[in-house]
């Protein structure tokens, strides 16, 4: 997968992002309480608290052992549960490049209420698309899906810069070698080092990797990864973006100079 690292997009409206913040912290100390084994086995906790379509469908219970919130909340709380680290740190990264963009393009409130409607559903369209589904459904991404949708609507023409990781970590060691001897390698294959990043506009990075998502679920790729909960977060992402939005803010860069009334203020300060 390729995995931004970050983007050009300014902030127009917030001096800082506290909910995009607020948001990645959450996701952070639940992982690490879960793993902790303060509540007992992580995968059982995770369970408790996952989407799983069967039980919301009622067709399945949870063993009596499990605790979890009522099924119907699942929709929410699976939004803060990942499965491994990685899983987790690929999330995060993705919010915390896009997610301050988008927040200050819609408002605090309004992105808060925008990330956990694309959460929700994606969720939904999950448990429609697979409901017969006992695997559990937990993470980020749906929402975060909803949040790329977002940013290619308001920053198409922004440069995100990325990498793709296997290839990064195949070319580290010709990069540390030539260090270790004494050149200064800038880049390789046109990538930047030491990361080897490449960079593109948001509407390429960004429309790449939703078209990859819709190929996948196509496809009905299965593995570690919901593809449909990634389309269904894609498709409330493009419908609720120009409703969520600041009115002043327009959808595909089309915005003038900043004028002295949208200068960057505080999170407490900003109206949509």
């Amino acid at each position: 997968m390729v995995m931004p690292i970050y983007d050009d997009a300014p902030l127009r409206y917030l001096r800082r992002p506290i909910v995009n913040w607020t948001l990645i912290a959450l996701n952070v100390i639940v992982f690490l309480i879960v793993q902790s084994e303060v509540f007992g086995d992580p995968l059982t906790v995770i369970r408790g608290f996952a989407i799983i379509p069967r039980v919301l469908f009622g067709e399945a219970e949870l063993a009596d052992w499990i605790v979890g919130p009522p099924a119907a909340a699942t929709l929410v709380t699976a939004l803060f549960f990942h499965s491994s680290l990685m899983h987790l740190g690929s999330n995060m990264l993705f919010l915390y490049v896009f997610g301050d963009n988008v927040e200050d393009a819609m408002g605090s409130l309004h992105y808060l209420l925008f990330y956990l409607s694309c959460g929700i559903a994606s969720g939904v369209f999950y448990i429609y698309a697979t409901p017969h589904s006992i695997t559990p459904l937990v993470g980020a991404s749906g929402a975060i899906s909803g949040v790329c949708a977002a940013f290619l609507l308001l920053h198409p023409r922004a440069t995100v810069a990325g990498i793709f990781p296997p290839l990064s970590l195949a070319l580290a060691p010709i990069w540390l070698g030539a260090w270790l001897s004494g050149m200064r390698l800038k880049s390789i294959l046109g990538l930047r080092a030491p990361l080897f990043s490449f960079v593109a506009s948001g509407w390429l990075f960004v429309g790449a990797w939703i078209l990859m998502q819709l190929i996948n679920a196509s496809m009905g790729e299965g593995g570690a990864i919901a593809w449909m909960a990634h389309v269904g977060g894609i498709a409330a992402g493009l419908v609720l973006t120009p409703l969520f939005k600041r009115r002043r803010h327009r959808l595909f860069d089309r915005g003038g100079p900043i004028s002295s009334s949208a200068r960057p203020q505080d999170a407490g300060e900003d109206s949509p």
